[in-house]
């Protein structure tokens, strides 16, 4: 039997704001000594009475425009009660059946096994919560024990919610790429999903192809990655057909991921929404967020990922695969558009000398950064010295071969890349008569070639002009290069023949 997967995400933002979301505590916990951010509200002590962070409200609405969501009039918080060791108050305040933002839509491009793009992805909801602690596991000679740091309770955390939309774990990568990429270029997270910024929960079932019902559902936790969302999606689809084809029923529960096994694990019985007993949260007002606070924020969105990326296809003729690429994170897409800048091309030359950008930035240095794990916004070497490399290449003054080399040097080193290319001897090599000497020598010794050339094999004259940028240690203008190759080969094709 063919069976349908059907995928639903829940998305955990932690927000980028100074304080946390119902006290005055500083939400900079992560270098933090533990339990050095806490006070009595964040502690749940008694008496303690929490203040709505105003901020986190506007990031949680700024981003639920910018998911194209309805905005209500009027939203609540909740208490969402559950017995855990890390929620200090032994209820969690949230929200329930008034979110701050519904019914919006991520595109992607779909996973182009039958379900070709664009596609809508349904955002049922986005709604705001304060984090928990956290609990540190130590093993010891016995049994083992934990430690709690309340430093992250009360955190600001944005929860996205998608529909059940999604149709193979391809579908939701793209979908938490797209999702990521939104906060980022908004600037309400770092999203950093090492540092637990960027969390997701999946709602995983099957179904027989063709039916409408919905599958008895599992969620999936403890993925900390896009890689081990995706492996983990995929490793639940198939435990749960064999499941099925054995003759048995998939249990709604909670299972977790385990990164070093790449197997599922059966963790607890899965909630339902009233086992949580949510009821009003009696200690803060209802919010009426009105429609002028609204088009004030609606009008604070920026260029977002996907209409900088038809731009950048507009206007600078980049590939839809360049494009795609450059606008992943904001940091990308700034650094590109400031070396671009920096270059001063005409407008009937930027759409060259943004190719040459991208290039450079999407090969060499993206390698670098991948090596030194740094990232775009980490990276030691600014536009600005990016920009005067190529310009150094523009001039015919290095090489681009030998560039590679003096980009390596500028990223360790930090340093001018004129400088860099004096220092050690890399300056292209445009006299005539140098590289004259290098061409008689280049053709002395490869008889063969010349003797191909003459018989009409015109690539021979390539393979020269490399011999040549070897014996000049790739220094010569390879332009210059070859026409010198291509004028001894044709004296020599004369003076063969007797001319």
């Amino acid at each position: 039997m063919q069976y349908e997967t059907v995928i639903g995400l829940e998305v955990h933002v932690q927000l980028n704001t100074r304080s946390k979301m119902f006290c005055g505590c500083p939400a900079d916990y992560q270098a933090a000594a533990p339990n050095t951010r806490t006070c009595p509200v964040c502690l749940g002590l008694p008496g303690a009475l929490p203040v709505i962070n105003r901020r986190a409200v506007e990031y949680t609405v700024l981003t639920g425009l910018a998911l194209h969501c309805r905005i209500p009039d009027f939203t609540k918080f909740d208490r969402k009660n559950y017995p855990y060791p890390d929620l200090m108050k032994g209820y969690q305040i949230s929200q329930y059946d008034l979110p701050l933002a519904l019914d919006g839509f991520v595109q992607i491009d779909g996973d182009g096994d039958g379900r070709t793009g664009p596609l809508r992805i349904g955002v049922e909801r986005v709604h705001l919560e304060e984090d928990v602690a956290k609990l540190q596991h130590f093993p010891d000679d016995g049994d083992g024990y934990s430690l709690v740091d309340v430093n992250r309770s009360g955190v600001p955390l944005m929860e996205v919610v998608s529909k059940p939309d999604l149709r193979s774990p391809e579908e939701a990568r793209q979908y938490l790429t797209a999702l990521h990429s939104l906060v980022q270029y908004l600037g309400v997270s770092t999203g950093n999903m090492q540092d637990g910024n960027f969390r997701c929960d999946a709602n995983v079932s099957i179904r027989p192809s063709g039916s409408d019902t919905f599958g008895t559902r599992t969620e999936v936790k403890n993925m900390n990655s896009f890689r081990a969302v995706y492996q983990a999606l995929q490793y639940e689809v198939e435990r749960q057909r064999r499941v099925i084809e054995d003759g048995g029923a998939v249990e709604q529960e909670t299972r977790g991921w385990v990164e070093e096994r790449e197997i599922t694990v059966s963790q607890r019985s899965k909630e339902y929404a009233h086992d949580y007993r949510y009821f009003p949260e009696p200690d803060l007002p209802p919010l009426r967020i009105g429609a002028d606070a609204v088009a004030q924020l609606q009008a604070q969105l920026p260029e977002l990922a996907p209409q900088r990326k038809a731009r950048f296809q507009a206007d600078l003729a980049l590939s839809d695969y360049d494009a795609g690429l450059l606008v992943v994170s904001r940091d990308m897409a700034d650094y590109f558009e400031t070396a671009l800048g920096l270059r001063n091309a005409a407008d009937a030359e930027r759409p060259a000398a943004a190719k040459e950008v991208a290039n450079w930035i999407l090969g060499d240095l993206s390698r670098l950064l991948n090596q030194s794990g740094h990232s775009i916004a980490e990276s030691p070497l600014p536009p600005r010295r990016l920009s005067e490399l190529l310009g150094l290449i523009a001039g015919g003054d290095l090489s681009t071969s030998l560039a590679k080399t003096v980009l390596e040097e500028m990223y360790a080193s930090g340093g001018n890349p004129a400088d860099i290319m004096q220092a050690k001897g890399l300056a292209q090599i445009n006299d005539t008569g140098a590289i004259e000497s290098a061409v008689v020598q280049a053709i002395a010794d490869n008889p063969k070639a010349v003797a191909d050339y003459i018989d009409g094999k015109e690539s021979a004259a390539r393979f020269l002009m490399g011999q040549v940028m070897r014996l000049t240690k790739g220094q010569a203008q390879p332009e210059l290069a070859l026409s010198l190759v291509q004028s001894g080969l044709e004296a020599e094709k004369l003076r063969r023949q007797g001319i």
